[in-house]
């Protein structure tokens, strides 16, 4: 199980407001290239939203579904992608002082890769999570004014 966590300098209200924008998933998201809502409820559970990966000339689409959410604090998903099949991610917005730690667990629920996964996954989804979580922190704290 990949698990990452991420200190943001900004309130969980601040990193809760990126995380519920559909439209702000792709610029924080490691793989996807663009994002579009499916429903007009994200980020209610059920709610999902189709995503583009390209690859040089090559893309594909996959969809995010919400699993679970507790407003400001934990965020659940399941990104299914065809080839690979599905993966669970986890989001928890933990206050830490005036700040935020974001803690991501991820792992593989069916298909490919679930069963391709193995401690190279694990390393390679540690370096997705590391930059995932910069990303996230950088757009959370450069939109201070706009999220605050």
């Amino acid at each position: 199980m990949a698990v990452r966590n991420q200190l943001i300098h900004r309130s969980p209200s601040a990193v809760w407001t990126v995380l519920a924008d559909p439209n702000r998933y792709g610029e924080w998201v490691v793989g996807p290239s663009e994002s579009t809502p499916l429903d007009q409820a994200w980020p209610a559970v059920g709610s999902r939203l189709l995503y583009t990966v390209r690859l040089g000339p090559w893309s594909t689409e996959g969809v995010t579904t919400v699993r679970h959410q507790e407003p400001g604090s934990e965020l659940e998903l399941e990104a299914s992608f065809k080839a690979l099949g599905t993966a669970r991610i986890f989001l928890q917005l933990r206050p830490w002082g005036e700040e935020t730690l974001v803690v991501c667990d991820e792992h593989p629920l069916r298909g490919l890769g679930g069963a391709l996964h193995n401690p190279a996954v694990e390393a390679l989804l540690q370096l997705r999570h590391r930059g995932m979580l910069a990303r996230l922190a950088r757009i959370v704290e450069q939109h201070e004014v706009r999220y605050a």
